[in-house]
């Protein structure tokens, strides 16, 4: 089939010899494709992300629930995947992706199984063929749209029903998505850093102070990045209490990543913060949870136009003027057009010069919007985790 490009007469359009899958965006138009993964159709906000590498770290970070990520680099899936990649396990990700070019036999001597066997196995639609710089031109310019995504073998579609379908979504503005992907109860994390040839290893057993991690929808590399500066972690829910948390008698706090608006999570969960806050106790939170200390600090935060999504965005640390490759995965920002004099903004994006870091004045406790324990990314923010390791005494 030719190269399928975004077409504005869905309702009519002819189905391209070929096409096993298809992209119906809430505005009527359409982009057809070759399925692979999973069959059926799942609905959620397209977005793209830049990173070469990491793509199933990517589908499988609970941030992107309630997402259809494009992949702007073409080769997607030659290495294929393993099941030590996974950054998640048994919680929802990614609901599908775009990609251009077809899944090819995995290239890898870690491949366990392909891309494709993966997706299916995991529950999530693909798309190859697409014209990805073209759906990525779209967002940059119109925004995020919500979107459905589709596959079916025989290439049968009922589009006016999809198009309702994405248009009926109610997006992801106002949506608590972190108390889908949380844990159900209290975990005390086992692993370390992976080694080739080792796989992941373990903790010392005499690995401390003790770090308590609320779980809005976390990246297990983060943990083990905590564990090898220093600390020992115990994972809770994003739901936990105040009192739970101190009978855990916790040296720091950890605010994981998520999905989702940060104020609708927020509801609940910055009430707990800002008592942490009061108590004094250090405060250290990454993506979701870096949004949320900002709330629990007074400041506010917004819907991004087309959020920032990869392993190569710059930031500039504006106390020395170092600046960061960083990987980035959000939709919502802080606003630092409206910083409460009790916030200090600590980095700013090189792209677009939104907020990408914050310290409460007189408190232990700060934030970056981006995410130092890559899994796709750069290793520059590692130290972060050793700060916050170093003020827990």
């Amino acid at each position: 089939m030719a190269d399928p490009v975004l077409s504005h007469a869905p309702a009519t359009a002819t189905r391209p010899d070929g096409a096993t899958g298809v992209l119906v965006l809430a505005d009527g138009s359409v982009a057809w494709g070759r399925g692979f993964g999973a069959t059926g159709s799942a609905v959620g906000e397209v977005c793209f992300n830049t990173a070469i590498t990491g793509y199933q770290e990517v589908m499988t970070d609970p941030s992107y629930a309630g997402q259809v990520v494009t992949f702007t680099f073409p080769h997607i899936g030659n290495v294929g995947a393993n099941i030590e990649d996974d950054e998640s396990h048994g919680v929802p990700g990614a609901v599908g992706c775009l990609v251009r070019e077809d899944v090819t036999v995995p290239a890898n001597f870690r491949a366990q199984e392909g891309f494709g066997a993966w997706l299916e196995r995991h529950g999530k639609i693909g798309i190859a063929g697409l014209d990805t710089r073209a759906l990525t031109r779209r967002i940059r310019l119109s925004g995020a749209p919500n979107a459905v995504i589709a596959h079916d073998p025989k290439g049968e579609f009922d589009i006016p029903a999809l198009i309702e379908r994405a248009k009926s979504w109610p997006g992801l503005e106002g949506s608590d998505l972190a108390s889908a992907v949380t844990r159900d109860v209290n975990e005390e994390w086992r692993g370390s850093v992976w080694k080739l040839g080792e796989g992941f290893t373990r903790p010392a057993a005499d690995t401390k102070p003790h770090v308590v991690a609320m779980d809005f929808g976390a990246k297990d590399n983060i943990f083990r990045n905590l564990v090898q500066a220093g600390a020992s972690v115990t994972i809770v829910p994003a739901d936990t209490t105040l009192e739970t948390i101190m009978l855990l008698k916790p040296a720091g706090v950890f605010l994981s990543n998520g999905p989702g608006d940060p104020a609708a999570t927020g509801a609940y969960a910055v009430p707990v913060i800002q008592k942490l806050l009061a108590a004094d106790i250090p405060v250290f939170g990454i993506c979701l949870g870096h949004q949320m200390l900002g709330l629990a600090a007074g400041a506010r935060t917004t819907k991004m136009h087309q959020g920032h999504r990869g392993a190569n965005h710059p930031v500039l640390r504006k106390a020395d003027g170092v600046v960061e490759i960083t990987s980035m995965n959000h939709g919502f920002a802080v606003d630092n057009a409206a910083l409460p004099d009790t916030v200090e903004e600590t980095h700013v994006s090189l792209f677009d010069g939104s907020n990408c870091g914050i310290a409460v004045k007189g408190k232990r406790a700060f934030g970056v919007q981006y995410h130092p324990e890559a899994s796709p990314g750069p290793q520059d923010s590692f130290y972060l985790f050793e700060k916050f390791v170093g003020m827990l005494g």
